[in-house]
């Protein structure tokens, strides 16, 4: 600012403070406010220099450092430059940066490749952490839904009270009495349902009336929530019960036994579901037999394995499919089991021995232990190993049976073993035909009882979901747990994995019993035919048929039996008094049809054809057969002796014609056909013949027969 400029200033100051001449008497003031001012000038004036210093210090010492970064950066850029050209191996250092850049891309890329690694570690790292909390939720949802917390804290007191009763040394804490603990709990739902349904299905159903578990019955089910509740304390009591009994088989057995009772109890009667509507609770049953894999233990000790350690490893329990079952043995080895029971059965059904009645009732029982079991191989394995294994020893011990008597009756037997006659007679008299009966009756009553039970609604849902895995089953290996589709079908039916709709699960072993039973049915009629024919042959070398008689009535019954004869009708009778009592009556016919078949060719052959009669000889042999149909009459009813030897009957018919038609009459008191006027018609033609046959009944008898009958009579001198 110029001299003159300030002098301005300051004149225009003066006259803007001093205006008038009262101004002049601050004149002081003016000053001494001029004087602070300058004062302050002087001090910013001061101040400013300083900075000016300062900023002028800090300038160059910025400009000095700038230089030598400037300097040192130079210096690293030449030796960038020169280790570059070296890597690369450049003339230039253009050349260099290009080959640079090709690298640090590759470096680049391998960043990326690395941080995809990364992520796919990640992933495989989330993976394993959702598998593992999938495997939590299993195991959370095998041992059940989740507890509703309210009611969990409800049922605290009532876990207490069992813990008092069943986890200390109480007296209700025995180890023989599971059906104790299972009862109580069975107690506490019938004491406070009521109570739950009144005061808590109202908020249950408010809460989840509106969610997605508004279906589930856990949840919306006062019933069910409080069983879900009281599950947990019973698994707890479950899994420390079960080691105090692992080496005690009975004990186990029960155990078993009374926890499929309680689960069917749960599902049946409180119509609890586990929260699972479609598959339903498998119950506790399942967990411990399936989940803590105790199967194979019950399994063995349902088939008594005595031998065997506990519990089992599954090779163990293959093994023990061999073992004798203690308590088929013990029914089998009763001095009764081979007696024929005569009171257990219906008076006109076929009588079966005690043993097969055991038999039975013991695979009843063992069908209701494993009945409520959810798992179908399960179901399955009990059914082969234990069911069809007994079946199949009992057909062992009756196929033995039956072919022990056939060695001993045998005339090898007399050789070889030395049996004698009075042995081998008793065998073949009602002794051995009480053991014929003994293996007919056991076979025929289990047959029947296999029959039943492919009915029943158990065994039939059995086979139907067998027959569904059956043909699903591509490979056919791993049908049923280790069990192939072949080894299944050899223990049950043929029919599994067919198309067919029929077959059942005891077809097998049911067509083995079947076998057995026609066979023996067989050998019995065999024996009975050998017998009564050996008692036949005094009968067979008598020959009074050509005698004459001053009686010529036709009337058998005036005329005496044949002595030689009494012994075959006191055994007929004997016999067919056993067999009415211990046979049905469909079997019983069966065998004297084909005894009656047997003898008729025995007098057709031995004394009708090789002997002549006269009229009073065919009225003694028409009198002693009428004694044979009588016996057969007494037990099968009346005519049916004659009806299985009907042509031996008409024979008799058209051999004891009186030789004169006026001779005999009917019962209209009209004359009857002559032996004459038989004789003349039938040798005639077959046309005339079979007019004379149908004019006396006779329907069986051929024309041929007719005239070889015809010819034994003497009167007609052929």
């Amino acid at each position: 600012m110029s001299r003159e400029d300030s002098d301005i200033r300051v004149e225009d100051y003066l006259n803007d403070k001093l205006q008038t001449a009262a101004d002049l008497d601050n004149i002081d003031a003016l000053l001494e406010n001029v004087l602070k001012q300058q004062d302050l000038l002087k001090r910013q004036l001061e101040e400013a220099v300083i900075t000016l210093e300062e900023a002028t210090r800090a300038s160059k010492d910025h400009s000095a450092r700038v230089l030598e970064q400037a300097q040192r950066f130079e210096k690293q850029q030449i030796d960038i430059d020169r280790r570059l050209l070296i890597v690369t191996r450049s003339e230039t250092s253009d050349d260099a940066v290009l080959k640079f850049d090709a690298t640090m891309e590759k470096i680049r890329k391998l960043d990326v490749a690395k941080g995809y690694m990364k992520l796919l570690a990640e992933v495989d790292t989330l993976e394993e952490l959702a598998a593992r909390d999938n495997r939590a939720h299993a195991s959370k949802s095998a041992e059940g839904p989740l507890v509703l917390l309210p009611v969990e804290v409800m049922v605290k007191p009532l876990e207490l009270r069992f813990k008092y009763h069943f986890d200390g040394d109480r007296p209700t804490n025995r180890v023989d009495k599971p059906e104790y603990f299972l009862s109580h709990v069975v107690s506490l739902l019938n004491t406070y349902d009521e109570f739950f349904a009144i005061y808590l299905q109202p908020i249950l159903q408010g809460h989840f009336q509106r969610s997605s578990l508004a279906l589930t019955s856990v949840y919306v089910d006062s019933t069910s929530a409080l069983i879900t509740a009281l599950l947990p304390m019973l698994r707890r009591k479950i899994s420390a019960f079960l080691p105090r009994i692992a080496k005690q088989p009975q004990l186990l057995s029960h155990f078993i036994h009374e926890l499929v009772a309680f689960d069917v109890s749960i599902k049946d009667e409180w119509a609890y579901d586990g929260g699972n509507a479609v598959e339903s609770w498998r119950g506790l049953a399942w967990e411990v037999l399936v989940q803590q894999d105790w199967f194979g233990a019950w399994l063995n000790v349902e088939k008594n394995c005595e031998d065997s350690a506990w519990p089992l490893t599954a090779d163990e329990l293959a093994d023990a499919t061999t073992v004798a079952l203690s308590r088929y043995q013990n029914i089998i080895e009763e001095q009764k089991s081979s007696d024929i029971d005569y009171d257990s059965v219906d008076s006109g059904a076929t009588k079966p021995t005690y043993g097969a009645i055991r038999v039975n009732d013991l695979l009843e029982t063992i069908t209701d232990r494993y009945r409520p079991l959810s798992s179908f191989s399960q179901k399955l394995r009990f059914l082969i190993d234990i069911q069809i294994a007994i079946f199949d020893k009992f057909h062992a011990r009756l196929q033995g049976s039956l072919e022990a008597y056939l060695t001993i009756t045998s005339s090898i037997a007399r050789t070889v073993q030395g049996v004698s006659k009075e042995d081998q007679a008793q065998l073949q008299g009602i002794g051995g035909l009480e053991r014929l009966c003994r293996v007919y009756g056991s076979a025929e009553y289990l047959e029947k009882k296999m029959q039943d039970w492919s009915d029943d609604v158990f065994f039939l849902e059995l086979w139907d979901e067998l027959q569904d895995r059956a043909r699903r089953n591509a490979t056919g290996e791993g049908l049923a747990g280790p069990m192939s589709l072949e080894d299944v079908a050899d223990r049950t039916s043929s029919n599994v994995g067919s198309e067919e709709d029929s077959g059942g699960l005891f077809d097998e072993i049911a067509g083995a019993y079947r076998r057995l039973r026609i066979r023996t049915e067989s050998i019995i009629q065999d024996m009975l035919i050998y017998r009564i024919r050996d008692t036949l042959r005094p009968y067979s070398r008598i020959n009074p048929w050509s005698s004459l008689s001053s009686d010529t009535s036709s009337n058998s019954t005036a005329v005496a039996l044949t002595a030689e004869l009494d012994t075959t009708i006191q055994q007929l009778d004997s016999y067919f008094l056993f067999l009415y009592k211990v046979l049905a009556q469909a079997p019983l016919r069966r065998i004297v049809r084909q005894l009656a078949l047997s003898l008729q060719a025995f007098f057709w052959d031995n004394i009708l054809m090789r002997n002549s009669f006269s009229f009073s000889g065919a009225a003694q042999l028409a009198r002693d057969l009428d004694a044979i149909w009588n016996v057969m009459d007494k037990y099968l009813g009346q005519g049916q002796g004659a009806i299985g030897m009907r042509k031996l009957k008409e024979a008799l018919i058209l051999l004891t014609l009186p030789i004169s038609g006026s001779e005999n009459k009917d019962e209209d008191d009209q004359e009857t056909m002559g032996l004459w006027e038989a004789e003349h018609k039938i040798f005639k033609s077959n046309e005339s013949g079979r007019e004379v046959l149908e004019g006396l009944g006779l329907e069986v008898l051929s024309e041929a027969d007719a005239r070889n009958v015809l010819e034994r009579r003497i009167e007609l001198g052929h």
